[in-house]
């Protein structure tokens, strides 16, 4: 039984839940607590008695894991996992649990689990300068996809200690795919098809590592570009589970872990999958007309919807993609199971990082992260892709594990990656740049704050319509700026100056299906949520037009 210690001080008002969590116990927290209650003639000795409480509240863990004179502890590992498209409900954390996610589940189970975590702007480029910058999209100057990340835009690879070992491996969509760059120091590519966007003529000569692995594993290259061999993603996805590019950066990330040794690193693994083409060696894995779907798949937005989402529903509703009919009802849920079958595919690359992390015993001092630039509407409101503000598209996975955790702690209210990158230097023991625009939410998880008043923000800074054929109606759509915020009391209001603004009420309409942007005793709402925007876009220098029409 857990001993009970009887105080007002705020300090000690943790959950229970958080207690496993011993990073949050240090000396730095607790002495000065001791030293109040009348242990104030040496600190040392304070110090000394809150390492023996927390081995009284934590008898598995060691001195080295908890005191704060151990560098590995006070200045822990990163290891930062994102996939790309994979939206929230795909983890039996978020209630899904009709798909294969032993790994995830099992790091979600000793994890801070982030209820409602949203991204930056839902399409990967602008999302991932969020995620590695701490920037919104419009301050990054990476407002769609395909545009390289300025060069004096820093990534938490140049913010962390230059002496830890910093490697990237896979998808980069910030420009080069194949060197080193942004601070990080080792480099493992996996994309071949952004040469056209990002590579500069005398670097047409290089190819992905991954290119050369398939090539190497008797897989010959059936596309051409710049004069160089390589493979069409619609190739690279049907190869058996050994040789997909997830199991390759498994592979590699695993032999990084057990290569580092004692070293301290940054590692960010960054996955295609389960972004399109929607296919893999899984297809079949999952039965698709017994996986369940929710009151809005393939139903139609409303004719008081947005334009882009009405269009858009109308586009695939009556199109074939990936071989696959969607004007039917077996279409949509074969593009579904596809989907549930690669992100199982990446939880068995993930499942081997996290063995080889375990196995060295670098998961005793190393922070894992999961989450995703975006999500992806597999059929919901009759669409597919991402690059729409409804909650498929926008709300991710979001994980945190730190050293010594051995529970799962679900964090209520709205978080933003846009505080990532501050709260993930925090933990790791690094100092914050005065530029980030977040803000560090460790308070949050050491139980010391909340974030039930938190507003969140999306940005949508147009162009980038994702289909390539039938798109007179769309494209103009897409380009289309949009703003949106969801609110800490659960609603969300989508603002745009040149198309019909959405208002829904998350907490009775989770499915978004009811707009009540015209609704008369909702105006002082809409008045309210619109003065939020705009005073996020002046506290960030945002002039996108937002005026409600």
């Amino acid at each position: 039984m857990e001993p009970q210690i009887n105080t007002d001080e705020h300090e000690w008002e943790s959950q229970a839940s958080h207690r496993s969590g011993a990073l949050w116990f240090s000396e730095v927290r607790l002495a000065p607590i001791l030293q109040r209650k009348g242990f104030d003639s040496d600190r040392s000795w304070a110090g000394n008695i809150c390492v023996h409480f927390v081995h009284l509240w934590f008898p598995g863990l060691t001195a080295q894991a908890i005191h704060p004179d151990h560098a590995r502890m006070s200045k822990p590992s990163l290891l930062y996992i994102f996939t790309d498209q994979q939206r929230a409900d795909t983890l039996a954390c978020y209630g899904n649990d009709y798909i294969d996610m032993p790994a995830l589940n099992g790091l979600a189970d000793r994890s801070f689990v982030f209820d409602n975590a949203y991204v930056s702007q839902p399409v990967c480029s602008p999302s991932r300068a969020t995620m590695l910058c701490g920037l919104y999209p419009h301050t990054a100057r990476v407002p769609a996809c395909n545009v390289p990340l300025p060069e004096e835009v820093q990534t938490i690879a140049e913010m962390v200690d230059p002496d830890c070992r910093r490697h990237y491996l896979g998808k980069w969509h910030l420009g080069d795919e194949i060197f080193a760059q942004h601070g990080f120091t080792e480099w493992t590519g996996s994309e071949d098809s952004y040469r056209p966007f990002f590579s500069s003529p005398d670097k047409h000569e290089h190819v992905s590592p991954y290119n050369q692995f398939l090539i190497d594993n008797g897989v010959e290259p059936n596309s051409e570009s710049f004069g160089k061999h390589i493979h069409t993603r619609h190739l690279e996805a049907s190869q058996a589970a050994p040789l997909t590019k997830a199991a390759f950066l498994g592979d590699r990330a695993a032999d990084f872990i057990q290569d580092v040794g004692d070293e301290r690193f940054v590692m960010c693994v960054s996955y295609l999958e389960p972004h399109p083409p929607h296919t893999g060696p899984y297809n079949d894995l999952y039965d698709p007309a017994s996986l369940p779907v929710g009151p809005h798949f393939r139903r139609k937005p409303p004719e008081n919807a947005s334009v882009l989402n009405r269009v858009m529903a109308a586009y695939y509703s009556e199109s074939l993609e990936y071989g696959l009919d969607l004007r039917t009802d077996e279409g949509w849920r074969a593009v579904r199971a596809r989907y549930f079958g690669n992100c199982t595919l990446i939880d068995q690359s993930i499942d081997v990082i996290l063995n080889s992390l375990a196995e060295t015993g670098r998961d005793k001092d190393t922070i894992v992260v999961f989450t995703s630039d975006h999500g992806e509407m597999v059929g919901d409101h009759g669409m597919l892709g991402k690059t729409v503000l409804y909650e498929e598209s926008v709300r991710v996975p979001m994980i945190i594990s730190v050293p010594g955790k051995t529970d799962r702690t679900h964090i209520f209210g709205n978080f933003s990656h846009i505080d990532l990158v501050p709260t993930l230097l925090d933990l790791m023991g690094e100092p914050i740049p005065n530029h980030l625009e977040g803000v560090t939410r460790t308070d949050v998880l050491n139980g010391d704050g909340s974030l039930a008043d938190n507003d969140v923000f999306i940005e949508w800074n147009g162009a980038d319509g994702h289909p390539r054929a039938g798109e007179a109606e769309l494209n103009p759509e897409m380009a289309r700026q949009w703003r949106s915020v969801i609110t800490a009391d659960r609603w969300k209001l989508n603002l745009s100056s040149l198309d019909t603004c959405e208002l829904y009420d998350l907490n009775t309409d989770p499915y978004e299906q009811t707009n009540r942007i015209d609704e008369p005793d909702l105006q002082d709402r809409v008045s309210d949520m619109t003065g939020r925007i705009r005073a996020w876009q002046e506290s960030v220098g945002d002039t996108a037009p937002i005026e409600q029409q």
